[in-house]
């Protein structure tokens, strides 16, 4: 698969994942929830028991885990930790949103500094 389609379909899935998302977002802060309080939105969903429960805590494990690896790997590959906070702040929007558009952001800044070497 080629880069560019390649990096189009994370770009999409992104973008699936965004608006197929945030109307749930909505409807949660509409009745209260603050999206900006994690413990808040993670211990609102866990409440809900069964299958919320476990994407919930799944979610939030996998989240952490990019939490703390974008900063490392951003700063590892030179893009600098800056990068990686930039990307941690854009995850509030949406995991599964952020993931892609960092992995495409990441392929290509390596690809741009071996074209430079």
């Amino acid at each position: 698969m080629s880069v560019s389609i390649k990096h189009l379909l994370w770009i999409a899935l992104g973008v699936v994942a965004l608006l197929t998302t945030w109307p749930y977002g909505f409807d949660w802060m509409r009745a209260g929830g603050n999206i900006f309080n994690p413990v808040a939105f993670f211990g609102d969903a866990i409440k809900a028991g069964g299958t919320a429960a476990f994407l919930s805590i799944d979610m939030l494990v996998a989240w952490v885990v990019f939490m703390i690896w974008v900063v490392f790997d951003a700063q590892r590959i030179g893009m600098g930790a800056k990068w990686g906070w930039f990307f941690v702040a854009l995850s509030y929007i949406g995991v599964s949103f952020t993931f892609p558009i960092y992995l495409v952001t990441r392929e290509r800044f390596l690809d741009r500094r071996q074209r430079q070497a």
